[in-house]
């Protein structure tokens, strides 16, 4: 049995590890993948998941390295809350992500910066939600 064909959603909360590690091309259907508080520091070696639209990462170590999100190119929903996550410039490679619609970094550092919500409008135009609030 071919375990990851067809899986379309996968929760992996809480599982400890601090890099992406046996997560690969092979769940190449996945539309959902939640790796809440796992202890991820990176995410380097992220698989490309062509079909993934939403992407929960929050409560993690993360503080940069969001092109390796790449191979996810239909991300729609993307959160990133309670990172280490502190400039504007971190955020620089969601620019690819033209179906990226939802966008979360509550509880990140960034969030404090002076002119935060307008920066991230400004550096991702097609965003329709930030932190849960739309652009207005």
């Amino acid at each position: 049995i071919h375990l990851p064909l067809g899986i379309l959603e996968l929760n992996l909360d809480s599982c400890r590890a601090p890099s992406i590690d046996g997560l690969s091309e092979e769940f190449s259907e996945l539309e959902s993948l939640s790796l809440i508080n796992v202890g991820l520091t990176s995410l380097k070696g992220f698989p490309s998941l062509p079909k993934l639209q939403k992407l929960e990462l929050s409560d993690n170590r993360i503080q940069s390295g969001l092109q390796n999100l790449q191979g996810c190119p239909n991300l729609t929903h993307l959160s990133l809350s309670g990172n280490k996550i502190k400039e504007i410039d971190t955020l620089e490679p969601l620019k690819n992500f033209s179906e990226l619609k939802h966008l979360d970094l509550f509880n990140c550092e960034v969030t404090q910066l002076d002119d935060y919500r307008e920066q991230v409008f400004e550096l991702l135009p097609n965003l329709k939600y930030l932190d849960g609030f739309d652009k207005n």
